[in-house]
């Protein structure tokens, strides 16, 4: 129940404190309290549009930021969470409007929101766009390691692969503990075969930075066969029990006992196929983890063979191109034409090839795929 006595600012801060917590939907109860008594609260449209975005309920956020934008044309949060929503909706020409909007409004030294734009324009796979908005906070602010290793991630996704290495070095320069930059780093020489100066980036970082599996699959894979370590190695315990965190209800033991199936005669792990859903995300490339900046959302698609990819939509579509003889090394648009037709005409079901979310979407909705997440 409300309580009219509390101003719009008490309302606003409790429902921060809930969104920064991760308590989305409580958030969204306060907002709705404070605004049934202050309506016209231009702080409370604007956390209502953040909350329901944060809740992937984008049909809702849009006319919170509308409410918001009503109210102050040029609030640069209410345009840039705008902007968010747009991108989610398909309204790409009109998201980059709002976005540039921002930055001629002249917050361009505004790191926070800059890299908030950069990142939500990411995760659609606007990288271009994405790369810029990155780099003009990282020229705004240059000693800033989060913007530098921003820029490396948007280069590696442009197949710019030297340009990736650069930055995230320099990122890493900027702040030794910058456990994204130094993970994303590490899997990118993992996968130059540069394996030794791979391990000694993964070194640098402890279980508890690690979001997500691949890193540490990895890096038990080094230690395992450079330093010849036995499965039983009291080093690889607190790796184990982080595989057993991420991975929810497995036991460490389990864990071992799995890697210890999959080793080879040399003690290195095999890549089979049928063993993608004991290793995760092994067999893909690193995009992002748990805590990296915000945007870089991770999925996993399954296969009716029992095939897993695990990365952002456009690398999943990728390795499915690579691993489809009728499509592999030819453009990706072609490859979602033609697979796209096929499973039409093998289900019935049309599958968009559009973009590569609605794509593995209608791929799925054919039973082709299943989304585990």
């Amino acid at each position: 129940m409300s309580d009219p006595f509390l101003s719009s600012d008490e309302y606003d801060d409790r429902a921060h404190r809930l969104y920064n917590e991760g308590r989305y939907d409580e958030a969204v109860t306060v907002l709705k309290e404070g605004l049934a008594v202050h309506p016209d609260s231009l702080e409370l449209h604007v956390g209502m549009g953040y909350a329901r975005l944060a809740r992937e309920e984008y049909a809702w956020s849009r006319p919170a930021f509308e409410a918001a934008l009503a109210i102050a044309p040029d609030h640069e949060d209410a345009l840039a969470g705008m902007g968010e929503v747009l991108l989610k909706l398909g309204a790409r020409d009109a998201a980059l409007k709002c976005f540039e909007r921002v930055l001629v409004l002249g917050f361009k030294d505004d790191l926070d929101i800059v890299l908030q734009m950069g990142r939500a324009l990411f995760r659609e796979a606007m990288l271009e766009p994405a790369r810029r908005f990155f780099e003009i906070g990282l020229q705004a602010h240059p000693d800033s390691a989060e913007a530098a290793a921003c820029v490396g991630y948007a280069a590696h996704r442009l197949s710019a692969e030297p340009e990736a290495l650069r930055w995230l070095r320099h990122a890493l320069e900027l702040d030794p503990q910058h456990a994204e930059a130094r993970i994303y780093l590490a899997n990118l020489l993992y996968d130059r075969g540069e394996y030794e100066p791979a391990l000694a980036e993964f070194e640098r970082t402890g279980p508890a930075e690690h979001w997500d599996e691949l890193g540490i699959w990895r890096l038990i894979e080094l230690k395992r066969s450079i330093y010849r370590l036995p499965e039983d190695d009291p080093e690889l315990k607190p790796w184990l029990v982080r595989l057993a965190d991420l991975a929810g209800d497995n036991d460490p033991t389990d864990l071992l006992l799995a890697e210890i199936e999959a080793a080879g005669p040399d003690g290195t792990l095999r890549r089979d196929p049928a063993q993608l859903d004991l290793f995760g995300t092994l067999v893909t490339e690193l995009q992002g983890m748990h805590r990296q900046p915000r945007g870089f959302e991770m999925h996993r698609v399954t296969t009716r063979e029992g095939v897993t990819y695990v990365g952002t939509w456009d690398d999943i579509v990728l390795h499915m191109r690579d691993d489809d003889v009728a499509f592999a090394g030819r453009p990706v648009r072609e490859f979602l034409a033609g697979a796209a037709a096929r499973a039409t005409r093998l289900t019935g079901v049309a599958v968009p090839a559009t973009d590569a979310e609605s794509f593995i979407r209608g791929y799925a909705d054919a039973g082709l795929v299943r989304i585990v997440r």
